[in-house]
């Protein structure tokens, strides 16, 4: 082999350390991130885990009480609740991280683009767990502790309970993220404004039927997650309208590493 092929090999070599090396250095500071926030939570864990099961215990009958049916769960479960709202809280450091790693490779029409819709798509996951907490969750257990049968003492299990409430903030978050596809499809040139408003019926009975799934069985919260998702496909559309009249005509060189 000559030398210009071994420089070639070692360069190449070099290259891919350096990025598992920079790799690794911001994974340990995204990591750091959520130890340094659960460990300043931990003492709080009992109250987070009041305020989560608020909209449950404040529809329980007069007397009525969560439980644990797992000896260690009285004290897991609170710190498992510490853990996912630290790294709820982290999101930002954690995504940030990411993209300082990739950005360098992007081009600049790429990097205006991708940081919009990085900030848009916290956001919004954000505002779908609150919907969740503040209006689906008091619907869902006003209906469920209403229909229990007589003589059935309504007593959920606080990890059961846990499940299920990150269950629904996932789901409510990740449907919340659909202008965010509708504009990265449009920019990959995966389909086009007009397919996505001819496909405005299609979009509306896959609302109904993935809320159907992602929801517990009963008409208010699949309603109260389905319509959500439909007035967001209709921003997703304006969006992607919005991006298609600025995209940039010519393309771009990739910026330089920063």
């Amino acid at each position: 082999m000559s030398d210009a092929g071994r420089d070639d090999i070692d360069d190449s070599q070099q290259s891919l350390i350096s990025h598992l090396v920079e790799l690794r250095a911001r994974l340990l500071k995204a990591i750091a991130a959520v130890l340094l926030l659960l460990l300043a939570l931990i003492p709080f864990a009992n109250k987070l885990y009041g305020w989560l099961a608020l909209p449950l215990v404040s529809h329980l009958p007069q007397g009525g009480a969560m439980i644990a049916t797992e000896v260690a769960s009285p004290f897991f479960t609170p710190l498992k609740l510490a853990f996912w709202v630290a790294l709820f809280i982290a999101m930002p450091v954690v995504l940030y991280q990411l993209w300082a790693f990739v950005a360098p490779g992007l081009y600049r029409h790429e990097k205006r683009l991708a940081m919009p819709l990085l900030v848009l798509s916290v956001l919004l996951f954000y505002v779908g767990c609150a919907f969740a907490y503040f209006f689906v969750l008091p619907a869902v257990f006003a209906f469920m502790t209403h229909i229990a049968p007589a003589g059935v003492a309504v007593m959920p299990d606080i990890n059961h309970y846990l499940s299920f409430v990150l269950g629904l903030f996932f789901a409510f978050g990740l449907c919340f993220e659909v202008p965010v596809v509708l504009i990265l499809l449009v920019a990959m040139h995966a389909v086009t404004i007009e397919q996505l408003r001819s496909s405005r019926r299609y979009m509306i009975v896959a609302a109904f039927a993935i809320a159907a799934v992602l929801t517990p069985p009963d008409v208010l919260s699949q309603v109260m997650l389905a319509v959500p998702m439909i007035l967001l496909y209709e921003v997703g559309i304006v969006g992607a309208r919005l991006l298609t009249r600025g995209a940039a005509t010519t393309p771009d060189a990739p910026s330089a590493p920063g």
